[in-house]
């Protein structure tokens, strides 16, 4: 049995007056004669398509001779309208798809044989129609005067993007050939043309930003991120771990070797009568070792047992607890610079904690040099405060998630065309924090209560 025919539609459409504007200057022309062509459109599981009637005028002015005109919403010459061009742009800016499913996916609905080329197209002109200075313009009205910058990785280039964390609000972005203080130079030099004078800096640890922060904006306070710093810190303690188990390990591989074969049930008694050997209580150790830098106010009442006994089976690990806790308690919001700098000397000066190798060189991550901007944070009010990278790290991993289902990307252009479309959609959705605050804070008439979803209980007696 052979399938069904699809339906076919067919949509007249008259657009042929006697008198009709020129496309470039707007005097009217005479019509000389009509013209018909067929046009696809949308219907589902159809085989849609406009038949429009349009005319070809003669030109009263001097674009050209002749101009023909054409309806609202198909483009001059185009095979599909613009109800197609909007379902393409649906499909990969709101729904993540990719080339090959979006056309899959109007193939099968709405019986549409697209070309990639045709969808390459649509990206083009959608991403050249854009009006980039308004961008900047809404940019620097709402700038809050907080500036995260990072760099990621795209194939063989790398993206420098820059974003507000307060407006929460994405601010420019750069795809550069190489990761190095030039290019960062260069974006940041045009950051500063715009007329961006951030008051703080939020960057990682690299090497490309102090020379150039310094040389852009020099009153701007340079922060670091701390969820950097503290993640490079838990490393070392882990490195110390993994140190200690590994000698351990080798302890408990002294001593006469094994018999071969099986064990029988005598032997099996008198091992479990002994407990743990020191090679199982190293594996314990190493399984755990986790626990070694996790809060505590996070780890559970099963996990807080098994860190006693990871203690009792190691000692030594007690030192790293230790100086996991204070670098906690070192971050967690002091007061103010001299607080922070008072908790930094203690843990500096505790010679235990120096007496470790891995410990050591986590404290040069709080040398007198680095610390500072560690700290630069509590100068602003509280609820301005920005101590990490992380709203511009959340962009980078939604523009990394994306990579993956475009792994085709290849070409420069691409790429900067569906960052823009991509950052342009962020743009248009973006509402003003002012905006929400009113809309969170609208009164709520007399006799009425208010309840967390939105609805509005009975009146109150």
């Amino acid at each position: 049995m052979g399938t069904e025919a699809p339906t076919t539609v067919v949509i007249p459409v008259h657009c042929a007056p006697k008198k009709a504007p020129c496309p470039k200057c707007g005097k009217l022309g005479r019509r000389t004669r009509t013209l018909t062509r067929p046009v696809r459109t949308v219907a589902y599981k159809a085989v849609a398509s406009l038949e429009i009637t349009y005319g070809e005028y003669q030109a009263r002015c001097g674009c050209s001779t002749t101009f023909r005109n054409t309806p609202e919403g198909v483009l001059p010459k185009a095979k599909y309208d613009n109800k197609v061009r909007d379902l393409v742009l649906e499909r990969i800016l709101e729904d993540g798809m990719s080339i090959e499913r979006v056309l899959q996916s109007l193939q099968r609905e709405f019986l549409l044989d697209l070309s990639s080329g045709f969808v390459y197209d649509v990206l083009h002109d959608f991403a050249a129609g854009l009006d980039m200075a308004a961008h900047r313009r809404k940019v620097l009205a709402h700038f809050s005067g907080t500036l995260c910058v990072d760099e990621l990785h795209l194939g063989r280039f790398t993206l420098l993007l820059a974003t507000d964390p307060l407006s929460d609000l994405p601010i420019a972005f750069a795809l550069v050939a190489s990761n190095d203080q030039a290019h960062m130079r260069r974006f940041l030099g045009n950051l500063r043309t715009w007329g961006l004078e951030p008051k703080v800096v939020v960057t990682d640890g690299s090497n490309l930003y102090p020379a150039v922060l310094t040389e852009w904006w020099p009153d701007a306070d340079h922060q670091l991120c701390v969820f950097h710093v503290i993640k490079d810190i838990n490393k070392l303690i882990l490195d110390a771990v993994r140190r200690m188990r590994t000698a351990m390990g080798r302890r408990g591989k002294a001593g006469r070797k094994k018999k071969r074969g099986r064990k029988g049930a005598k032997s099996k008694a008198a091992a479990a009568r002994r407990g743990m050997t020191v090679k199982e209580k190293a594996n314990f150790v190493f399984k755990r070792r986790h626990l070694i830098v996790k809060r505590r106010e996070n780890l559970t009442e099963s996990e807080r047992d098994d860190l006693i006994r990871m203690r009792e089976y190691l000692p030594e690990l007690a030192t790293l607890r230790r100086f996991a806790d204070r670098i906690y308690w070192l971050f967690d919001t002091p007061k103010d610079a001299q607080q922070a700098g008072c908790r930094r000397a203690v843990i500096v000066r505790d010679q235990a904690f120096q007496a470790v190798p891995e410990l050591a060189k986590a404290i040069e991550q709080l040398n007198e040099e680095k610390f500072p901007k560690l700290m630069a944070y509590l100068k602003n009010p509280i609820s301005r405060r920005v101590r990490t990278n992380n709203h511009v790290e959340r962009t980078n991993r939604m523009f990394r998630l994306l990579e993956k289902v475009r792994y085709k990307w290849r070409r420069r252009k691409t790429l900067v065309r569906f960052v823009v479309v991509t950052l342009d959609a962020i743009w248009r959705n973006w509402t003003p924090a002012e905006a929400k605050s009113a809309q969170l804070s609208k009164p709520v008439r007399q006799g009425t209560t208010q309840v967390h979803d939105g609805r509005q209980s009975r009146q109150v007696a």
